[in-house]
């Protein structure tokens, strides 16, 4: 994901809390904020000491955070900031559960464009 996709500033973040929208479930809280410039989403991700004592394991979360929603880019809208904080129960789950989680708490925030439609579920599909 291009530096541009990224909220990085303590000021930018500071925004968005401030002007926020929010919704959480047990693995991570979402804020959200609707931008005047409606080229391309940004991104920040926030992962404290409680989700791991060690660099490399608050790493290792906030990757697969980036990939999922790097997976969900076609989707999600386009005019947000969206702040991602993990809580500790993120710490030790695969891709798929962190995955899944954040499209339950992306869906809950409203920030795919088609939330109408289903989603897409790998276990509940027959193969023909």
């Amino acid at each position: 994901m291009r530096k541009s996709y990224r909220v990085k500033s303590e000021a930018d973040f500071q925004k968005v809390f401030d002007q926020h929208h929010s919704v959480a479930n047990k693995m991570f809280i979402v804020y959200t904020m609707q931008r005047d410039q409606p080229t391309h989403f940004r991104l920040g991700i926030s992962i404290s000491k409680k989700v791991g004592l060690r660099g490399h394991e608050r790493v290792w979360v906030k990757r697969r955070i980036r990939q999922s929603v790097l997976e969900f880019k076609p989707r999600l809208r386009q005019d947000m900031d969206i702040l991602v904080i993990a809580r500790p129960s993120a710490h030790d789950q695969d891709m798929a559960t962190i995955k899944k989680n954040l499209e339950h708490v992306f869906n809950l925030a409203h920030l795919f464009v088609d939330t109408d439609e289903q989603t897409y579920d790998a276990s509940s599909t027959e193969k023909n």
